[in-house]
């Protein structure tokens, strides 16, 4: 029967481990905090039993805690995971009667079969994974479990730079299911390995002196040195000098310097104290120990040098010989014969250190299978010596089983006897006990286990239903309100029919939302901030308002299991399954990132992009609604640093807005300048912000551009009316359309700005127009028309659509386009201000002449009155 932990804190079932006391309450979670600190990060190596033989496999696993699930991958380097276990629902358990250190986690799906090195690291996993996520499900649970030590090296991130556990070969480890999860984390690892390889043969490394092990061989053939002279002649007196003013010759000492030392440390050291000599023996010891293995290398590498010597001028003799009689022959034959002597000789030698290799290596095969002989003699004999020791206890456990009270009162008296009885007898009653108890408790806690995950699920699904219907019922309100609001602009209805339409527009924006349930009520503001249904005045407006949040909050209710919550996941594993935590460029980073980045990352990202590239402002968000506000003194802050960084531009209007909409999503006064730093230095062309705005200009010219090729009728509707789209798309630019958006499709929207540039810009804006189309094409006065495009930006609820049409409806997109389209109209307007500036020279010239010839004339007037 498994011990199951699974969900022991919730019924308050838990039973204490073998060798473990319980802990009730704040005292084991004081003890759990002061004496064993947890690991920030909980990961190590676990053996996973899967596959179709059913075999054990070592797998590297690492929990990620936003999402609540154990990641598992071959090995600590690997980017992509080969799988994960959700542990929101999972139970945990161990066998009484398994092999040591496994373990069970239990989830709807299936089940997972895992096995730590011992039983105290199986105890630290089971009890972590139950706090993890005790954690996530209620942040202020009680952690009354009792204390496991952290098993040192086994777990953590320190225990990613060690070897596994497990020794195992590579094709045994490897996963068959995931072929191509497995071939891009080899393609990884050989790619780091390999720079990691040219930068370790770039630096050069000073080698360590080798230490007492390395030098034991050496140091047991020191007994068949000869031992140094008991009185030897006193050195030259060159040699009379201290230690470290002794003259090295090549980074060795000379003999008779060496055993001057010895003797004078010697005589020295027959005047020190017993401890003193003895510390100064083994310092000693130590230092003549390395001396010799240095001599030892020395002199090895010496005789190889000879003998290579000696094989060089043997070859040398030979071809010397060979030349000699080969000139000294007379005729061509002979010459011939010599040459062909020579060829044999050498195919002689050749054959010879071939003969002399195999006979080596016969002697040292030779060596290894006396070696080998020695052995199995040695173990012959501790097998023998093991079966005495066998065949005596083997009698001894029969005498104790043919009479046991005999034997054992050779040992102990009755009573003592009588007394270890009674206690054998009561251990297995409790035992017994346990084990009945044990049971229950496990089937009460899977029968428990079973109703909760019952009833989440029909929770789940009954939020959903009631999420789905709420969506329903904000969309049929929505289609009502619309229609009302196009019965009050027909003018074929009769006047009593319009005072019941007009009451029943009151009525409905006058209808209190909060008497009926609803699954998510309504806010006011977002997470950042941002006012969510905008405040209209106008009659007409209200009604426009009412449908647009009708229209918010269905879509809302309808994307957040659609597509919120799988993006959120998407992006778990992206950034969960990089060791590093970093995003790197990638195709699949651009796709995540117009797709949009959520809450509970965006910080983090946004960070990561700046690194890479290098009283009126936002009134309807509430951070900036006064000006006694944090956020309106730090925004003035960095608006300052940045007049003083970039006296150029100094202040531009629309930079309030950039830099406010970077302090709301880094929350750092530095970061949201270094943000605005680099959208104005380095993402937007140049010249965008200065005085005269030519780049600026010169985007509105490309934009009609473009809308002129895919939009080819909204651009003729447009010039029909004499409707000058820059007066409206001038500022989206300028401001990267903060405060022209609702702030779930703007930050999404920056969050592909600040990785791919300002061809985002483009590419919203005209999906902005191709969503309302339509729309307006049905309008045909230019008032209107005006009217529209200064609001119709904020009706816009649905992002996914926007986004497709922007990334998917807008290509071909091509960037070298972008840049020569700009080039051309940058160099026009360049022109048409030199002309502008003449002609405005021209007319200051004028003016200053024809005053001078009207001060003349004044002047000639009073003359003659004169």
């Amino acid at each position: 029967m498994d011990k199951d932990v699974g969900e022991g804190k919730e019924n308050g079932l838990y039973s204490p481990t073998e060798g473990q006391g319980n802990g009730n309450g704040p005292e084991a979670a004081s003890a759990l905090n002061e004496d064993e600190a947890p690991s920030t990060k909980l990961c190590g190596y676990l053996h996973k039993l899967g596959g179709p033989l059913k075999t054990w496999k070592s797998r590297w696993f690492t929990y990620e805690e936003m999402k609540c699930q154990l990641y598992y991958y071959r090995t600590p380097q690997d980017v992509t995971p080969l799988g994960s276990i959700e542990l929101i629902k999972a139970t945990f358990g161990y066998p009484t009667q398994g092999d040591e250190g496994t373990f069970h986690i239990q989830i709807p799906e299936r089940l997972f079969v895992l096995k730590a090195l011992n039983r105290e690291t199986m105890m630290y996993w089971l009890q972590q994974l139950q706090l993890k996520r005790w954690q996530h499900s209620s942040r202020n649970a009680d952690v009354f479990l009792p204390t496991v030590k952290t098993p040192t090296g086994l777990v953590g991130e320190e225990a990613a730079a060690l070897p596994a556990p497990w020794q195992q070969l590579t094709l045994q480890n490897i996963s068959l299911k995931h072929p191509l999860t497995e071939l891009q984390n080899s393609v990884h690892n050989i790619c780091n390995s390999r720079s990691f390889q040219e930068y370790s043969h770039s630096a050069s490394h000073a080698e360590e002196p080798p230490s007492e092990d390395a030098l034991s061989p050496s140091i047991k053939n020191t007994a068949a040195l000869p031992a140094p002279p008991e009185n030897p002649p006193p050195p030259a007196p060159v040699q009379l000098t201290e230690p470290e003013q002794e003259p090295h010759q090549g980074g060795r000492r000379s003999p008779c310097s060496l055993s001057w030392r010895r003797e004078k440390k010697i005589s020295t050291s027959a005047t020190l104290p017993v401890d003193r000599k003895e510390a100064n023996a083994t310092a000693r010891v130590s230092r003549l120990q390395q001396e010799v293995f240095s001599l030892q290398e020395d002199l090895k590498s010496q005789k190889e040098l000879v003998l290579l010597l000696h094989k060089a001028l043997e070859a040398a003799q030979q071809e010397k010989r060979t030349c000699t009689q080969f000139l000294s022959a007379e005729g061509e034959q002979e010459r011939l014969e010599l040459r062909h002597i020579a060829d044999l000789e050498g195919r002689l030698e050749a054959q010879r250190q071939e003969k002399t290799e195999l006979e080596q290596r016969l002697g040292q095969a030779n060596g290894h299978v006396t070696e080998l002989q020695e052995h199995v003699q040695l173990m012959m004999e501790k097998n023998h010596a093991k079966q005495e020791v066998i065949l005596k206890l083997s009698g001894q456990v029969t005498a104790f089983m043919d009479d046991p009270r005999r034997t054992v009162c050779n040992t102990m008296n009755a009573e003592t006897f009588r007394q270890m009885q009674e206690q054998i007898d009561n251990l297995k009653d409790d035992i017994e006990a346990y084990k009945i108890q044990n049971k229950f408790l496990n089937s009460e806690i899977y029968q428990l286990t079973n109703l909760w995950r019952n009833s989440s699920e029909q929770e789940k699904g009954l939020m959903m239903k009631c999420a789905y219907l709420e969506a329903k019922n904000c969309q049929i309100e929505s289609k009502y309100l619309v229609v009302l609001r196009k019965l009050q602009e027909s003018k074929s209805l009769d006047s009593q029919h319009q005072d019941m339409v007009k009451q029943l527009i009151e009525d409905a924006l006058q209808g209190d939302m909060k008497d009926v349930f609803k699954l998510n009520p309504v806010q006011e503001y977002d997470e950042y901030g941002f006012k969510i249904i905008p405040e209209y005045e106008v009659g007409d407006m209200k009604l426009l308002a009412k449908i647009q949040a009708l229209e918010i909050r269905n879509h809302n209710l309808l994307s957040q299991d659609l597509v919120d919550k799988p993006l959120l996941s998407r992006w778990a594993n992206y950034l969960g399954g990089r060791p590093s935590g970093e995003p790197v460029p990638s195709p699949e980073l651009k796709g995540l990132i117009r797709c949009g980045v959520p809450r509970e990352y965006r910080e983090q990202v946004w960070r990561w992009v700046i690194q890479l590239d290098l009283h009126r402002t936002l009134t309807s968000n509430r951070r900036f609604a006064s000006p006694t506000r944090p956020a309106v003194q730090q925004l003035r802050r960095i608006l300052m640093a940045f007049s003083w960084q970039n006296p150029t531009i100094g202040y531009c209007q629309g930079l309030n807005r950039l830099a406010a909409i970077a302090l709301l999503v880094l929350n750092s006064e530095e970061d949201a300048f270094w943000c605005l730093v680099t959208v104005v230095e380095t993402i937007m062309p140049q010249d965008y912000y200065n005085k005269t705005l030519i780049a600026s200009q010169a985007d509105q010219r490309v934009l009609k551009d473009f809308m002129a090729e895919k939009m080819p009728r909204l651009t003729a509707h447009f010039e029909q009316h004499n409707v000058d789209v820059s007066l409206i798309t001038f500022n989206w630019f300028l401001v990267v359309f903060v405060e022209s958006l609702a702030s779930d499709i703007l930050l999404r929207l920056w969050d592909a700005f600040l990785y791919e540039g300002t061809k985002v810009i483009f590419r919203y804006a005209l999906a902005l127009f191709k969503y309302k189309e339509d729309d307006i094409l049905k309008i045909h006065d230019s008032v209107e028309i005006y009217q529209y495009l200064r609001f119709f930006t904020r009706t816009i609820s649905d992002g996914r659509k926007l986004m497709n049409i922007a990334f998917n409806d807008m290509n071909p997109f091509p960037m070298k386009l972008l840049r020569n389209r700009r080039f051309l109209h940058r160099e026009k307007l360049r022109v048409e201000l030199r002309e502008l500036e003449k002609i405005q020279e021209e007319f200051v010239t004028k003016t200053v002449e024809r005053k001078d010839k009207e001060l003349d004339t004044v002047l000639s007037d009073d003359e003659e009155d004169l």
